[in-house]
């Protein structure tokens, strides 16, 4: 069943949110390398270093409660890497498998492009095998979204006493022409 959510720009109010959504996916999974879940000032933090540049948003139901958030961040320091970013999304459990990360990936895609954003990473621990903290449902994910492989990083992360890789996929925006426009920040909407 498809959810109804309304996708808008993040705003600082909705950390508290933002980081219950993610306590979980830090305390009971290997989906993130993080060891200790950020509070909500550190949300706070997180959001306000985010949006001086990239968007940042979130997916809302009827009543205003956050489902999920997703947003895109600096791939590599350097000027020369400029037109590409790294792409991280997270949504509630209870929301999942209904349409919203689609949604999420969707409207994040539209705001990249007006800011001239060609490329798009996401960086994805992967299991060695069955494992109770982690399987290959983000992997599937942005695969269907058009994602694919580019690299993969063997044993690189450990976590709950276990070893995972670390995979990387791509997926083009836009037409990578030379003498490419620069990319703008991020306006807000």
């Amino acid at each position: 069943m498809k959810l109804s959510a309304t996708i808008r720009p993040v705003r600082p109010e909705d950390a508290a949110a933002l980081a219950a959504i993610y306590r979980p996916y830090v305390e009971t999974t290997a989906i993130t390398f993080e060891s200790t879940a950020p509070t909500a000032e550190e949300f706070v933090r997180r959001i306000a270093a985010t949006t001086a540049r990239y968007p940042y948003l979130v997916a809302v139901d009827a009543t205003g409660r956050v489902l999920g958030y997703a947003y895109a961040d600096t791939f590599k320091g350097r000027a020369a890497y400029d037109w590409s970013v790294e792409t991280s999304i997270y949504v509630d459990a209870g929301a999942r498998g209904k349409g919203l990360g689609r949604l999420l990936y969707a409207a994040l895609e539209q705001r990249l492009a007006r800011q001239h954003i060609c490329n798009l990473y996401a960086c994805l621990a992967s299991p060695r095998g069955a494992d109770p903290a982690l399987d290959e449902s983000s992997r599937r994910f942005h695969e269907k979204l058009g994602y694919r492989l580019v690299g993969t990083f063997t044993q690189c992360a450990c976590k709950f006493g276990r070893w995972y890789d670390m995979v990387w996929l791509e997926k083009h925006l836009a037409a990578h022409a030379d003498n490419a426009p620069a990319v703008i920040p991020w306006d807000g909407r």
